[in-house]
């Protein structure tokens, strides 16, 4: 047993977010140990799994990525027999056996905190026992907080969000955090992050009553559960255009920002949202084309304006100390965006839209009142002006966003574990 005085981490799951995780925390250096399971043999030895930390296709080499194109190779004293490897300086424990949760060995390892990174147990209310594994699994292994990086689903119908779980957004709910209630928390979605950034600004100074609908389309980059080539859907697939190449098509799918965005801001179940999503064949940085119908005061000139819009992300950047939000006018491309550390999303200032038209209500279609009634001091129909805005929103959906978000979140509860 290590020593609890030791700040540990645990990382469950090696595709893209876990990986980008332990470069996060290398590069932040609060945890002194991390410890990845991977669940399975990968390569011929221990150095393979090495080398796949080292280098990546999008963001390059990792000792480039802390230290700049002049660096040295970071990793070092690898052990085979042990499992370990040295990664600047940290100490890192790759665990190749248990695929299960509940059968990793966190305890030994003196791992407190998990980032549940395999995609895969996402339900919070499926017990420790579950045949395929559960997230709860890691609580009974040893763990005493598990950090979901995806939206939770509960599978069965009817069961209710347990008591002891909790969807955050760092910066946007996370004061909701009861270390002394929470031990299953979703750091929600690379979507949801920077949605919640998007609407957060609009919903403090507009209130909720002033957006009559919101609708989003983030245009995504390709994600790992996506084919490379077309492939023959599995029995009983209903979507069958998740089986064709991500390398050679626009896909549309779906995604589950809007409901998830509820959790993380409840003011949004007053709004009438739809959310879309379209994947493209790029690696990473996506965007959100956000969508909104703002009412007006009648009878005045309208004051919803593309330089007020774009005033309130001014300022909600000024007020969120952590670079959070970021607003430009530069004129980026998906590319400008990849390793973009920091913003949960980066607002493209010249592309914000607004357009002004009036919407007529027939009183007597709605109310069902009858057409002698009215009179010339109650007519017959109002008109309500309706700004339309379009705002649109840049986030690198892996490293520079979102796992930077997830990486404070996890800081935050570790904080409350360790210190």
């Amino acid at each position: 047993m290590l020593s609890n005085s030791k700040k540990i981490l645990g990382i469950n799951g090696f595709g893209r977010i876990g990986k980008l995780s332990l470069w996060n925390h290398i590069g932040r250096k609060y945890f002194s140990e991390i410890v990845v399971n991977i669940g399975r043999k990968a390569g011929t030895s221990l150095k393979d799994i090495a080398l796949y930390i080292e280098k990546d296709s999008t963001y390059g080499s990792l000792q480039s990525y802390l230290y700049g194109y002049k660096a040295n190779r970071i990793i070092d004293n690898i052990d085979e027999d042990k499992g370990t490897m040295t990664i600047d300086g940290i100490p890192v424990t790759i665990l190749r056996e248990a695929r299960n949760p509940k059968d990793i060995k966190w305890k030994e390892h003196g791992v407190k905190v998990v980032v549940e990174a395999t995609g895969k147990f996402k339900d919070p209310a499926a017990m420790p026992d579950s045949k395929e594994g559960a997230a709860r699994g890691h609580i009974e292994a040893g763990a005493e907080k598990v950090i979901v990086s995806a939206p939770f689903k509960i599978k069965e119908k009817g069961i209710k969000m347990p008591e002891d779980a909790i969807t955050l957004v760092i910066g946007i709910n996370d004061d909701k955090y009861d270390h002394s209630k929470h031990n299953i928390i979703s750091a929600a979605s690379c979507t949801t992050t920077c949605l919640s950034y998007m609407i957060k600004p609009l919903l403090d100074y507009f209130g909720p009553q002033k957006i009559l609908s919101a609708s989003m389309a983030t245009v995504h980059a390709a994600t790992g559960t996506q084919q490379v080539l077309d492939r023959l859907p599995g029995a009983g697939a209903t979507d069958l255009r998740k089986n064709r190449s991500i390398m050679n098509n626009i896909i549309l799918t779906t995604t589950g920002a809007a409901k998830t965005l509820a959790l993380v801001i409840p003011e949004m179940q007053q709004i009438g949202f739809i959310a879309e999503s379209v994947r493209v064949p790029i690696s990473t940085g996506s965007l959100i084309i956000l969508v909104l119908a703002l009412c007006e005061e009648p009878g005045k000139p309208p004051v919803i304006t593309r330089k007020l819009l774009n005033d309130i992300y001014k300022n909600a950047e000024e007020k969120e100390k952590r670079g959070y939000i970021k607003y430009t006018e530069e004129q980026n491309v998906s590319s400008d965006i990849i390793g973009h550390y920091g913003p949960a999303t980066i607002i493209e200032g010249s592309e914000t839209h607004t357009r002004t038209a009036n919407m007529t209500l027939d009183l007597a279609k709605l109310y069902n009142i009858p057409s002698d009634q009215f009179t010339g001091k109650i007519p017959a129909t109002i008109e309500i002006p309706v700004t339309q805005a379009v705002i649109y929103g840049w986030y690198d959906n892996e490293l520079g966003s979102y796992t930077n978000m997830l990486g404070d979140l996890t800081v935050k509860i570790a904080s409350k574990v360790y210190d």
